[in-house]
């Protein structure tokens, strides 16, 4: 095949595709920490890299963190030791770890399909209502 020939394949292959193809590449979920939630923009995204602009919102001074954990168990459901939840019985998948109150800061990770739950794992935050689900589908 012609050097030519080929860039032109290219080129049509790629005008083909337009910007819906970008769409699944980067997907944010804008994820706010609050006292005693934390709240995502959407509870659902598509499988692949996926970036959380973590920022967190709570006005009582307290530095949280952001923890995603792969498990088919309810962000409610999770068990509890000494205040924290046993992260090495889930599939950690990526954190972000001490966000000050008003700074924000970024996760990309990959997720395949399935159902994950996102926790403050800080003492006692998870049993302030602290987690969140996120279901990834194909």
């Amino acid at each position: 095949m012609k050097p030519l020939h080929h860039a032109a394949m290219l080129i049509g292959a790629a005008t083909l595709c337009g910007s819906p193809c970008y769409s699944s590449a980067q997907q944010v979920i804008n994820t706010t920490l609050l006292s005693n939630a934390i709240h995502l923009d959407s509870g659902e995204v598509k499988a692949g890299n996926v970036t959380f602009d973590v920022h967190n919102a709570a006005g009582n001074k307290l530095v949280h963190e952001l923890v995603v954990l792969k498990t088919t168990l309810a962000d409610n459901a999770l068990p509890v030791r000494n205040g924290q939840v046993p992260e090495q019985k889930f599939k950690k998948m990526g954190e972000v770890e001490d966000v000050s109150p008003g700074a924000s800061k970024r996760l990309t990770i990959k997720l395949a399909p399935g159902r994950y739950v996102l926790v403050c794992n800080k003492p006692g935050h998870y049993a302030m209502g602290m987690h969140s689900s996120l279901t990834v589908t194909p």
